[in-house]
């Protein structure tokens, strides 16, 4: 059986795993519609809680950054 401190360093890794994916999934559908657009904030979003939860706030405060940019890219699309 694993620590429960291995266990979460396993779990913060899949889903840091599972909302990069998501994010560039996202952008590479970005021109089928504005609401890949959404996706890919949504996505951004995602990231910085990975980034500040993995204690990378750096990575985090530049994934809110893309959230936003990409917030007025769905509004000035939509």
């Amino acid at each position: 059986m694993r620590a429960p401190g291995v266990r979460l360093a396993l779990v913060l890794t899949a889903f840091g795993v599972a909302a990069l994916t998501f994010m560039m999934l996202m952008y590479a559908l970005e021109r089928r519609g504005p609401r890949f657009i959404l996706g890919f904030a949504c996505g951004c979003s995602l990231a910085s809680v990975y980034g500040f939860l993995a204690g990378t706030w750096p990575f985090g405060v530049v994934e809110a950054i893309w959230a936003a940019i990409a917030v007025n890219r769905y509004r000035a699309d939509s």
